[in-house]
């Protein structure tokens, strides 16, 4: 296992938001140096998602009309939800709602790697926080990809971490939104 210590995160980068009113989509686009079948497996096994992801699958995704239980990690209570998977051309596109989020990833091949693209819905006044999550989730997971684990990072765990705090306020910046995150930390 890797050194958590260890892991800085580059800045806010290769986000953007979609705004329908209040719906807001998170639109996060990174590129990874492995394969297209390489990143989906690690996006619909759960022994890979327990490594990575915001939360944990009962099943598998890869395959369309799975249902799937999430059990979201480090929430306060135990906060388990039932999805069904509606999309699974592998190793392309992958849809499913996680806790009234809706999920969508598509994997593009590129020379010697993949641009990885989620979409994802977040209350306005979270838009920033879960940038700065899934910015850290996907960075977790290439150094999965990469054979250098340094360990899953969400949750309250994430959001004790300068790395999140410091990308939060960036995203905020980049989005045009409040920083909400002073207020929320009070609260806990």
């Amino acid at each position: 296992m890797g050194n958590l210590e260890q892991y800085t995160p580059r800045p806010a980068y290769g986000a953007q938001v979609q705004k329908d009113g209040e719906k807001w989509t998170l639109i996060l686009v990174r590129e990874l140096r492995h394969p297209p079948e390489k990143v989906w497996q690690a996006l619909t096994d759960p022994r890979h998602l327990r490594e990575w992801a915001p939360f944990d699958a009962d099943g598998n995704l890869g395959t369309a009309g799975n249902t799937v239980k999430l059990t979201t990690v480090g929430a306060p209570t135990l906060h388990v939800t039932e999805t069904t998977v509606t999309r699974a051309d592998a190793p392309e596109a992958l849809e499913y709602n996680w806790g009234g989020f809706n999920m969508r990833w598509e994997l593009k091949a590129l020379d010697g790697g993949t641009r990885l693209t989620l979409w994802t819905n977040i209350a306005r006044h979270f838009i920033s926080m879960g940038a700065a999550g899934w910015h850290i989730c996907i960075d977790v997971l290439d150094h999965l990809l990469n054979g250098t684990p340094i360990g899953r990072m969400v949750g309250p765990d994430a959001a004790k971490f300068v790395g999140w705090q410091r990308l939060n306020a960036e995203y905020a910046e980049l989005f045009g939104v409040e920083n909400n995150w002073p207020k929320v930390a009070k609260k806990l």
